[in-house]
């Protein structure tokens, strides 16, 4: 090959990359996508859990959502205050106290409190129990399973299985709400960090047939509603539910309940 030839394929080949270069240059420009600098900020503030806890698809999802004003500066339940002020220094509002929460499993029944109608062998997943007799082998039919789905499920690792019953982690527990979502018994709620008094019991049976299967599980007796002084309590098929925003924590539901199932 001449130098000629060499020189013509040095050019075009040159060409080529300067129109490819140019053209996606040009590209760029046309097509390029406008990035919200608040939004941005944001998501990077956010811990990147992506657990969902805020009710939006991942942190992304929140970080778009209060760039446009469509949710609250500290929104985010894992970041809690100190990542919702962050943000609201980003976005250049106040901050206002969130109430801090996390996981209560509404039941005491362990093995201790319960017994078995008979030995479960197979899948340890609590949500294929609906499909077994009784809807599994604990005595009490509203009670923790014990096979530790919200364990599993748990991305803080804030939950583990103690003596038959799922137990939290107040201190761990950022309140994302998966486990909440994933009990097939609905045991779990989030509920105030600092609430006073909590029933550890989820039973709707009446109180006869609760003591039959469960030696500690609430009978709806209504000591505790009659007693409270600041009428937090009620009974609900035959069941005792505290009214967190009413309770003033004196303690007389505690000292006064018969089955220790208010703590």
């Amino acid at each position: 090959m001449n130098a000629m030839g060499v020189l013509s394929a040095a050019v075009l080949v040159g060409g080529i990359g300067l129109f490819i270069g140019l053209f996606l240059g040009a590209a760029a420009i046309v097509f390029k996508v406008k990035v919200n600098e608040k939004e941005e900020a944001v998501l990077s503030a956010l811990p990147g859990n992506n657990c969902g806890g805020c009710g939006f698809p991942g942190c992304a999802g929140l970080a778009a959502a209060i760039a446009k004003g469509e949710a609250q500066v500290n929104a985010c339940p894992v970041g809690g205050d100190a990542v919702g002020k962050q943000i609201a220094a980003i976005m250049g509002v106040e901050s206002r106290q969130s109430v801090r929460m996390t996981a209560f499993v509404h039941c005491m029944g362990d093995c201790d409190q319960t017994y078995p109608h008979y030995t479960y062998t197979g899948i340890e997943d609590c949500r294929m129990l609906s499909y077994v007799p009784n809807g599994g082998p604990k005595s009490c039919t509203y009670g923790c399973l014990g096979f530790g789905t919200c364990v599993k499920e748990c991305p803080f690792d804030a939950i583990h299985i103690e003596n038959g019953i799922a137990v939290v982690d107040k201190e761990v527990c950022r309140a994302c709400g998966k486990c909440v979502a994933v009990c097939p018994r609905h045991l779990i709620s989030m509920e105030p960090y600092h609430a006073k008094h909590i029933v550890l019991c989820s039973s709707k049976d009446k109180g006869i047939d609760t003591i039959k299967s469960c030696v500690t599980g609430c009978i709806g007796c209504g000591i505790c509603v009659k007693n409270c002084p600041a009428g937090a309590i009620a009974v609900k098929d035959f069941h005792a539910v505290i009214d967190q925003e009413k309770c003033t924590g004196c303690g007389i539901c505690v000292e006064k309940c018969p089955k220790h199932v208010i703590v």
